[in-house]
This record gives C-alpha cells, structure tokens and sequence, in this order.
C-alpha cells in the first residue's frame, strides 16, 4: 500500500510587504500543498499579490505585534501541512535548496526538523564574514513538534525531537540599500530598548555606549574578519556596533 502523502505549508508572516512578497512565492509556491499568509493587517497590495498566485493561497488576518515571531507561532496553531516550511517575506530557496527539500521523504522521516544555513544580502553582496555567515535557521519543521518560546525577536523555533541540516542555503535578500536597513535597524533596537523597559532594567551609559559598541566592533570586523567582506563588511560592523547608542537613549532616556 503506497504511503499517505504528507502535506507541506509555506508558512509567511506579512505586513505591507508589497514589494518583498514575490520573493518567497515564486521561489517555493510550486513544491508545497498550501501557502499559509499571516498578515498583520496590511494596507498595501500584500494580500492581493498573495491571492494571485492561486487556489494553495489562504489568508490569515490578525493584528501585528511588536514580536512578529508571534505570528509565525500563529503559522504552526493554523496550518494544514504536518510539516512547515517557514519563509519571511524577503527570503526565497535557492534552486540547490528547493531540489534538496523536495528529494526529502518527509512522510517517513524520523527528524522533526531541519537547520537551513542563510546567506544575508547586504548592500549589493551576501555577508559571508563577521559571524553573519551560516545564519542558522530552523525553517523546515513539524507542526506539532514545534513551538516558539516568544521571549524575543530573533528567536528560532524550539523543536521537540531530532534535527539535521540541510546541505545547501537559504537567501535572505534583506538589506538591498541602505534606507532599508536603516528601517529594520530601528525597528530592532526598539524593540530591544522595550524589552529592557518591561524589565525594569536601566541600561549602564559606560557600557552601552562604550563598552558593547567596542566588543561588537572588534568582534565582527577583526576576530570573525568582517574586512574581508569589503566596506559592506565594514559598514555592519560599525551600524551593529553603534545600535547600543540608540537601545540606551531608548530604553534609559526616552522610556519608550
């Protein structure tokens, strides 16, 4: 008797991702049984774009949280497929990637997910220095063997069981130009500066504006050899370095 097939969801949260949704979509849409959107009350044309890829398409509408992690969590609660393939807005599988997940036997696997390296696009080159290059990202899992702890942003989902990597990357085509990166930047330390504040911690002035931008320097531009990845490399270095500034003037001045 031939085994049942096992269903696979592309799980993407959105919100207004207009110009980025493509990217998942027509990187993934053909080799899964249903595309699950989670948007977050978009404004723009991300869930008309959606939609128009076909019949797979179903959209979720929810509110959007400062953790947007909270909405993939809402991507494991509402999907079909008992295996997931999470993708944000503005990544996609290279063909390498697509080719190795879809020779996967996902219906006889003894693994409950899957670690997939991710190459980050970064002014005009992916980062391959600096401690940015492989990225681990648990993207590739069980519906009922995974759940988000929801304790910050760049959690991964924590799964219940074995795990294994994929051989080949992920693509995240997250910072194109500058303003974009900028844009992420402060949506980050933001929320970074809100999680101090919920705390009840102050940040230490010596620290967050000497202290951690210098480790962070140094530590991504000369210990992992973030110079090699040319001025991309440095300007990463220096934007990560300085985000400690902002977090401080955030969380200990404004009490955002």
């Amino acid at each position: 008797m031939a085994q049942k097939k096992v269903l696979l969801t592309l799980a993407i949260p959105t919100f207004n991702e207009e110009k980025n949704i493509r990217i998942p979509l027509d990187s993934a849409y053909d080799m899964v049984d249903e595309v699950l959107i989670v948007d977050g009350g978009s404004t723009d044309k991300t869930v008309e774009i959606a939609k128009s890829y076909g019949s797979k398409v179903r959209i979720l509408t929810v509110d959007n949280p400062s953790n947007f992690l909270i909405n993939k969590q809402r991507a494991i609660d509402n999907a079909k497929g008992e295996w997931i393939l999470q993708l944000d807005a503005d990544e996609r599988l290279s063909e390498e990637l697509k080719q190795e997940i879809s020779n996967f036997k996902l219906q006889s696997s003894k693994l409950s997910g899957y670690w997939i390296p991710r190459k980050n696009w970064f002014l005009g080159r992916y980062l391959m220095k600096g401690g940015v290059y492989p990225d681990a990202v648990l993207r590739l899992y069980k519906r009922d063997k995974a759940h988000f702890k929801l304790a910050n942003v760049h959690e991964n989902a924590i799964v219940d069981g074995n795990t294994s990597w994929t051989t080949n990357a992920l693509e995240h085509m997250a910072d194109p130009t500058f303003a974009r990166y900028l844009q992420r930047w402060h949506r980050y330390n933001t929320f970074d500066a809100k999680q101090l504040v919920e705390k009840g911690e102050k940040p230490c002035m010596p620290c967050y504006f000497v202290g951690k931008p210098l480790i962070t320097f140094f530590s991504i531009y000369l210990r992992h050899k973030g110079f090699m990845d040319g001025y991309q490399g440095l300007v990463w270095a220096f934007f990560s370095s300085i985000r400690y500034w902002e977090i401080y003037w955030k969380a200990g001045i404004k009490n955002v």
